[in-house]
């Protein structure tokens, strides 16, 4: 068991699953108290963290990370309850797969608003006042290549213009969530704050279920939630001191310059 993040607090949302899953076990081998944040039951996360370690404290709230008061509710609790706040990791999302054409208002709004307004909720709430005050955290946004790249190459699209690739909603909220990266960096530099992000290729998820992707990239297999969770402990530690407004593709090289 490691103790990198011994007696640190990490909040994580979307830890119900996929990525967050990982990243919360990741995390609390590390030696981490874990805060699970979903809209879905998070027990059998919490049940396997416990797995790792029985000791490791863990709290659950089941919210809808685009409404402040729920965020604000979730960061204050957190500080009363564990004394700290010291690791953030935005992973919640989600991801319309509608082409430009047929987009509609109701799919946009609610990627941008969960991918980009969610991170910046939470960021905002962690960081002032409970992070500015201890002049301390990590804050790990989770983006995507297609942030980068704004998206891979459609397959083949359907009638109703489901392309089995990301949508244009996903990538516009996901390359704000770089730019707001690299924006809190900037600001909060100077308070001890270390704000990157993480920006995944074609990982095994629940969202890329079903999904054929080529990886016509140098390391040819999918991704995994570990991948992406290993990636987030390095920039959570305290190797990652002099590192901040960064963005680490991890993609297999899908997003290689």
């Amino acid at each position: 068991m490691g103790e990198k993040l011994e007696h640190k607090t990490a909040i994580i949302t979307g830890s119900a699953q996929g990525i967050g899953a990982a990243t919360a076990k990741a995390l609390a081998k590390e030696g981490a108290r874990i805060v699970l944040v979903d809209m879905q039951a998070c027990e059998t996360t919490k049940r396997e963290i416990q797995e790792i370690n029985p000791e490791t404290e863990v709290l659950i709230f089941n919210i809808d990370i685009k409404e402040r008061e729920n965020v604000e509710s979730v960061v204050r609790e957190t500080a009363e309850a564990f004394g700290s706040v010291d690791v953030l990791v935005n992973n919640a999302g989600t991801c319309s797969r509608l082409d430009l054409k047929h987009m509609t208002d109701a799919m946009w709004f609610r990627d941008i608003e969960t991918n980009l307004r969610g991170t910046f909720l939470f960021c905002q709430s962690v960081i002032y006042p409970y992070m500015e005050k201890q002049g301390s955290g990590k804050i790990i946004n989770i983006s995507s290549i297609s942030g980068i790249m704004g998206g891979p190459i459609s397959g083949a699209k359907g009638e109703d213009g489901q392309s089995g690739r990301s949508g244009p909603a996903y990538a516009a909220s996901k390359g704000g969530v770089i730019a707001l990266t690299k924006r809190i960096a900037k600001e909060v530099g100077e308070l001890g704050i270390h704000c990157n992000c993480v920006a995944p290729g074609p990982v095994e998820t629940a969202i890329t279920k079903g999904m054929n992707y080529k990886l016509d990239q140098p390391i040819k297999r999918m991704g995994t939630p570990e991948d992406i969770a290993e990636a987030v402990v390095y920039l959570a530690g305290s190797g990652s001191d002099y590192v901040t407004g960064e963005v680490l593709k991890v993609c297999g090289g899908a997003a290689i310059g």
